[in-house]
């Protein structure tokens, strides 16, 4: 008998530590809003596109942190101008940032959407994909 209430003891005692561990201040928490799908958009070099990223501080207090974006692939990159973001528990904001595809990236190259904050980065199910800025259309024809 003395072995049972030792038991259940034991195991009150563990749904005790669990549920505090899971409920336990974890600090300040950022997380991204993501959209239902993901998406490939088509830029020739040198295009605008802009990019806009809700965010949500999940922690409970509020938070402070520096973010950017990036665009990233193995022949070209496209940083973002910094910015600062400050949320209470629970708010969301969204931030936006314009840019333009460089150049000379190289047609047919894929680049990344990255988002850097303080020590920390994810990549975001975005890409743009370079496409020729050139575009050839027959205007008119004849045979005589």
């Amino acid at each position: 008998m003395v072995k049972k209430y030792a038991l259940l003891f034991l195991v009150a005692v563990l749904v005790v530590v669990v549920v505090n561990f899971s409920v336990a201040d974890t600090g300040d928490s950022l997380v991204f809003a993501h959209n239902q799908q993901d998406c490939v958009v088509d830029k020739a070099a040198g295009d605008a596109f802009t990019v806009k990223i809700t965010f949500k501080n999940t922690g409970k207090t509020e938070g402070n942190w520096s973010v950017n974006i990036a665009f990233e692939d193995n022949s070209w990159t496209q940083v973002g101008t910094p910015q600062s973001l400050t949320l209470e528990a629970g708010q969301t904001e969204t931030l936006t940032w314009d840019g333009l595809v460089p150049a000379n990236a190289t047609v047919g190259s894929v680049a990344r959407l990255v988002v850097y904050y303080d020590d920390s980065f994810q990549a975001l199910n975005w890409w743009i994909h370079v496409v020729p800025g050139a575009e050839l259309t027959i205007k008119s024809s004849s045979v005589e």
